[in-house]
């Protein structure tokens, strides 16, 4: 990931942000296996241009989903987009609890090791960003995108506005 050290990193989540719910997200194991799969029938909602869009961001992408390096094999290829380094992220809980730091945070802070990054994710709150602000030193934009329509072109214009900056 350092490839690029004066390129700022932008963290990619996938379900809710590149792959938009439009209805309530999976539930249960069974059917997140199915839906982190090439089978889903959801894959269709994925917006090719996307990936040209992103690379021209300027950042250097790191996926930071549960997708973990599948998001390679499916998600990847169906955007235009190359292999792209993987955020070590812990398990991700079987049900979100509120007011409470997200399970990606301290991992992508650390993950970022103090360089400037933007996170894109339909589940990040304030108290992400408050903990975000208090223990990163670098520049950091935390994008929430609303999960049922993905990442949208005022999102894009966020984005590109933060990573000229």
């Amino acid at each position: 990931m350092d490839d690029h050290p004066l390129r700022p990193l932008l963290f990619l989540d996938v379900d809710g942000t590149l792959l938009p719910y439009g209805a309530p997200p999976p539930s249960g194991l069974a059917e997140w296996d199915l839906w982190q799969s090439a089978a889903n029938p959801q894959l269709a909602k994925l917006v090719p241009a996307h990936g040209a869009r992103l690379l021209a961001l300027g950042c250097d992408l790191v996926w930071a989903t549960a997708w973990m390096d599948d998001a390679n094999d499916v998600v990847a290829p169906r955007l235009g987009l190359p292999r792209l380094p993987v955020a070590d992220l812990p398990d991700a809980p079987e049900e979100d609890e509120p007011d409470v730091l997200h399970w990606k945070t301290s991992a992508l802070v650390a993950a970022a090791g103090g360089r400037a990054f933007a996170w894109v994710d339909d589940e990040i709150g304030d108290l992400d960003r408050q903990w975000v602000e208090a223990n990163h030193p670098g520049r950091a934009l935390l994008l929430r995108v609303d999960g049922r329509t993905g990442l949208t072109d005022a999102d894009f214009a966020v984005l590109d506005t933060w990573a000229r900056a």
